[in-house]
């Protein structure tokens, strides 16, 4: 497999039981295969050296706003989005195989941001509740507020028209 960086031919390395793919003396970024991310975000997760301090030409330029392409799949462009709450890393994600490409020292600063998974899941619940909070809070208050007036119109209704009048609730009259 090749760089969607730089080019390079990536290295495949070993480390806690799983193979991952680097770009050693290239742009120092690094392809996790669909689900292999999870087993080393976290601080207490095994990560050895060879993933966190992978040997950089200085000499090349990433340019981050540049599309790439899977290394795997070759011919799928990557998705770019933030992967932490506090979106701040920003990582490519192949939309056919799920595995991702992370640029040099973002593995790093991913695993320096939260002690854990239920921390990292707190965070996300805070941002959603200041982005969304208080939208949700209105639509809550006006569902609620509906729902009062339509309680309210069945029960002059059913002052109105009471049931013994509702055609198929009686045995007799012209219903």
């Amino acid at each position: 497999m090749h760089c969607p960086t730089c080019g390079n031919e990536l290295t495949q390395v070993v480390t806690g039981g799983v193979t991952v793919d680097v770009c050693d003396g290239g742009c120092a970024g690094i392809w996790f295969d669909h689900f292999e991310l999870q087993k080393f975000d976290e601080p207490d997760e095994d990560a050895d050296a060879l993933l966190l301090d992978i040997v950089r030409d200085e000499t090349i330029h990433i340019d981050h706003d540049e599309r790439r392409y899977c290394p795997k799949c070759e011919d799928i462009v990557m998705m770019r989005h933030f992967f932490s709450p506090k979106r701040d890393i920003q990582v490519d994600e192949c939309p056919q195989c799920g595995g991702y490409w992370l640029d040099a020292g973002e593995l790093a600063t991913l695993r320096n941001q939260y002690g854990s998974e239920a921390e990292r899941r707190q965070a996300a619940q805070e941002y959603f509740d200041e982005v969304f909070g208080n939208r949700l809070e209105e639509m809550r208050t006006q569902s609620e507020g509906e729902l009062a007036r339509a309680r309210r119109i069945v029960r002059i209704f059913r002052l109105v028209c009471p049931s013994y009048y509702v055609p198929g609730k009686q045995e007799w009259g012209a219903f």
